[in-house]
């Protein structure tokens, strides 16, 4: 590493570590004839020291984790429709945007490759991905609020977010249009939603 290269990984800010980090996880897994995304190569690519990262994340399974808690927080605002179906199908709708596109189908490697192999690293990684639910629960308690009954969380995602990432992990693009309307129509009960698409 020369003096210049020693330099700018000591000017880098904690955001834009993490940054750096998270870009270079994207760009890993995004080329097929590359590095395996281990905390060294990412590190590498990054431009920061392999410690750092290991600081910071604990395991790469957190780290992945973390990417992709974090862009699908980006991609998937919570929208407030004012019903509980308008927020499930608005959260859905950006669920499919997202697994259209070749960053989407990315995460969904990455949280594949998130699988922990100890006790650890799966302590790590539910730290991240309960980001993501605390994104459901709050849908759920709006929909409490407003004297709605909302279905259970574990419901909500086998019925919503399993089908995206099966769709996404085999490569079958969700249905052209009306595919949001139709899985939360079966979770809540069709209201005008077609069975068939």
């Amino acid at each position: 590493m020369t003096p210049k290269q020693s330099s700018e990984r000591i000017r880098k800010s904690p955001e834009q570590v993490r940054a750096a980090v998270h870009q270079a996880v994207i760009d890993l897994l995004a080329d097929p004839g590359g590095a395996e995304p281990t905390i060294p190569a990412i590190a590498q690519r990054a431009g920061v020291n392999h410690t750092s990262v290991y600081r910071r994340w604990g395991s790469r399974e957190a780290l992945l984790a973390d990417v992709v808690t974090t862009r699908l927080e980006r991609n998937s605002p919570l929208t407030d429709t004012g019903s509980l179906r308008g927020d499930l199908t608005a959260w859905v709708r950006a669920g499919v945007d997202s697994i259209r596109t070749p960053e989407g189908r990315l995460l969904i490697r990455a949280v594949a490759l998130s699988m922990p192999g100890s006790a650890d690293a799966q302590t790590e990684r539910d730290q991240h991905f309960r980001r993501r639910l605390q994104s459901i629960e709050n849908i759920r308690e709006r929909a409490t609020a407003r004297g709605e009954n909302p279905p259970p969380l574990d419901q909500i995602l086998d019925q919503l977010l399993a089908p995206l990432y099966v769709r996404a992990i085999f490569g079958i693009d969700p249905p052209a249009s009306g595919y949001p309307e139709l899985l939360v129509g079966r979770l809540l009960g069709n209201k005008d939603t077609a069975e068939a698409i």
